[in-house]
């Protein structure tokens, strides 16, 4: 085991995550700007976007394997159109990465 004074810092790679995909692109729930991360209605930042940003973002980048639409199309269920996107698009975006 090794030991480290007490204060020290801690490596970067343990201060910092990855940025989720969708904060590339406005939040349709809070309206917060690409870049910059999810908050409450208080103004606490959020550790993962909201539902919504991931549902846009992923429409955006993914095919869907389910309804067959092209990247920016939403998504439906036999002609009648989703508030979010099929499960299955969200992996296909997963992909894409």
């Amino acid at each position: 085991m090794t030991t480290r004074p007490l204060g020290a810092p801690r490596p970067a790679s343990l201060r910092t995550r990855p940025a989720h995909p969708a904060h590339d692109s406005r939040c349709p729930h809070c309206h917060a700007h690409p870049g910059q991360p999810c908050t409450t209605r208080t103004g606490h930042r959020l550790p993962a976007p909201h539902p919504a940003r991931a549902s846009a973002h992923t429409q955006a980048v993914a095919c869907c394997p389910t309804c067959q639409v092209e990247p920016g199309q939403p998504c439906h269920d036999h002609g009648r159109p989703r508030t979010t996107v099929h499960a299955r698009r969200y992996q296909e975006a997963e992909e894409t990465r």
